[in-house]
């Protein structure tokens, strides 16, 4: 495959992408489903949801590069080494918006959602699973589904925030992955040419 096309495939694919971090962000401001939490967000809401992974990272600092890489796959004015340069440049900041949305959803997902629990001895708005071990062990709320009636309000929140992160943790380590082998096919279109423009080396 010709490093014009592969620029054209990775593109494409990287909207859909962008697409899942939008949305899963947008509906991550509306836990349990109910608007009443994003009045009082210091509070109610999920810190690293403020945090914009997916609307900022995963989104938006994808997207941009996401436009230029499929003009390089196409005929005209990007299809040429300086496009491809150009797209190795635009590609790294789809690399750190997809790490940024990637590390985002991990910290998400570690630390649990905000919600007004009752473990027993305390009844509070707050993160009932943040803990210091930060990390996905046995102990971890996410391996125990008896533990997420602690939280009381939104209702199902604690299903909710886990299958929303996990979709943004998965797309934008998708989206990571395609810059990142943009950067290289982008390299390889200096080098090379994209093989779309008149003669196929331009």
């Amino acid at each position: 495959m010709c490093t014009g096309k592969c620029s054209k495939f990775i593109g494409v694919s990287l909207y859909p992408l962008v697409l899942v971090n939008i949305v899963c962000n947008v509906l991550l401001l509306f836990p349990g489903w109910s608007v009443d939490h994003i009045k009082n967000p210091e509070i109610e809401m999920t810190p690293e949801v403020l945090y914009f992974g997916g609307l900022i990272g995963g989104g938006l600092l994808v997207l941009i590069p996401a436009i230029h890489i499929q003009a390089t796959g196409k005929k005209g004015c990007c299809a040429n080494r300086c496009g491809m340069f150009l797209s190795i440049l635009f590609a790294a900041v789809g690399v750190a918006g997809g790490l940024y949305g990637f590390v985002v959803s991990i910290l998400g997902m570690v630390n649990g959602p905000a919600c007004f629990y009752n473990n027993g001895t305390i009844e509070d708005w707050g993160l009932p699973f943040k803990t210091e071990l930060k990390n996905f062990s046995d102990s971890s709320y996410l391996f125990d589904k008896d533990s997420w009636s602690t939280c009381k309000t939104p209702e199902g929140v604690v299903e909710f925030n886990i299958i929303l992160f996990s979709m943004m943790l998965a797309s934008s380590g998708i989206a990571l992955i395609l810059c990142v082998v943009q950067m290289v096919n982008g390299l390889f279109g200096c080098l090379c040419g994209t093989c779309r423009g008149k003669g196929g080396d331009n």
